[in-house]
């Protein structure tokens, strides 16, 4: 293994990329999903079966990992990877997002910013050096610039404002990232849903020379017809010999056409946080468990998955599970959908590579249209 952060663009078909992430810890696939770790769990998961999905890479979060158990305490005890038991890469966001989302007091300037605890309320300071600073304590191998991301819909104004705030601080965090040899540093492009500012914020950051670029402030509220006009304005602009990672997107049919834009990375809580609520994700569109129909339907999921959660329980137990709030529902749902999750990325790399991608994202997308109705 390479003990150099290295990405490979393998083929191409129109926008949609085939390749791979090389690094010290392991080879990630791309176009690539990764399972979300926030607390260093993917919830309702062990980590070894997740690995046996297909994943190649999960995500840890910096606000909640700096909260509990604490950046330095997870150091002592030998870093996020050696704690959790995943020795395969782990890529880290720099808190901003949830910074936004969860504190429920927050005070930004030049700085970074200053946040009320969700959990007790106490307070703290994140700097963008900080930011760098907690990831690196936490191990990562891939870490993110501190931004600031604006909820959609926003007045431009404040978009700019926010945009020009995290070029700043994007420049800040590669001067603490420094030198890392086998790890990495993403930018990330803001600007709401403007497109001059998102193309300004690309361009500001290619001049970077990054090792990869994320697309944020995304899935916050806009229409996937706005994400994608987003995405197509600003992916050009890109430089194409390094990753792509749009934050926090989504839907199978949200991953779906941003490949076709030219994505190469994805993460998401919905296969877990849906699972955790009783809808599944098959190749037959979505199947919201808790529905009466199958109460008495003794099929599987899917019975052609690889997956035995999938693949070796009936519906009717799935339903009955999950109707009674037993813990083991949400844990083989969120199964399910990990798995479907890594299948889909697994179909569009092997249509990628054989030249076909156009013909298999028409193929899935007629058969969720179809959906899990006709499969009685």
């Amino acid at each position: 293994m390479t003990e150099n952060f290295q990405f490979i663009l393998k083929k191409t078909e129109g926008r949609a990329r085939l390749g791979e992430i090389t690094m010290p810890r392991g080879t990630i696939r791309t176009p690539a999903f990764m399972p979300v770790g926030t607390v260093g769990t993917v919830k309702a998961m062990y980590l070894d079966q997740v690995r046996d999905t297909g994943a190649d890479i999960i995500l840890g979060n910096t606000y909640h990992l700096m909260l509990r158990p604490g950046a330095e305490r997870v150091a002592r005890l030998g870093g996020l990877h050696e704690l959790i038991r995943w020795p395969h890469p782990i890529l880290t966001d720099s808190g901003g997002f949830q910074v936004m989302s969860l504190s429920g007091l927050r005070k930004l300037d030049e700085q970074g910013v200053t946040f009320k605890s969700h959990i007790d309320g106490s307070l703290h300071h994140m700097s963008p050096e900080r930011s760098i600073e907690i990831q690196g304590l936490l191990g990562s191998d891939i870490q993110m610039q501190l931004d600031e991301c604006v909820a959609l819909p926003s007045e431009p104004k404040e978009i700019e404002r926010a945009m020009e705030m995290s070029l700043r601080w994007a420049e800040r965090c590669r001067v603490a990232f420094g030198t890392q040899p086998g790890k990495a540093m993403f930018g990330i492009v803001q600007g709401g849903d403007i497109p001059k500012l998102r193309i300004r914020s690309a361009e500001a950051l290619k001049d970077l020379d990054l090792k990869g670029y994320s697309i944020g402030g995304l899935a916050v509220g806009e229409p996937q017809d706005v994400m994608l006009q987003m995405l197509n304005v600003t992916l050009p602009v890109l430089p194409a010999e390094k990753p792509r990672y749009l934050m926090g997107v989504g839907t199978p049919d949200d991953m779906l056409k941003s490949v076709a834009e030219g994505i190469d990375m994805f993460d998401c809580v919905m296969p877990t946080r849906s699972g955790r609520h009783g809808l599944a994700f098959t190749r037959r569109g979505k199947v919201n468990i808790r529905n009466a129909r199958h109460a008495e339907d003794m099929r599987p999921l899917d019975e052609e998955s690889d997956c035995p959660a999938a693949r070796d329980y009936s519906r009717a137990y799935l339903h009955h599970l999950v109707r009674s709030n037993e813990a083991l529902g949400g844990m083989l749902l969120s199964w399910n959908n990990l798995s479907y999750y890594q299948d889909l990325m697994k179909g569009i790399r092997k249509a990628l590579d054989e030249g076909r991608f156009a013909d298999f994202m028409a193929e899935t997308q007629d058969m969720w249209a179809r959906g899990d109705i006709e499969a009685r």
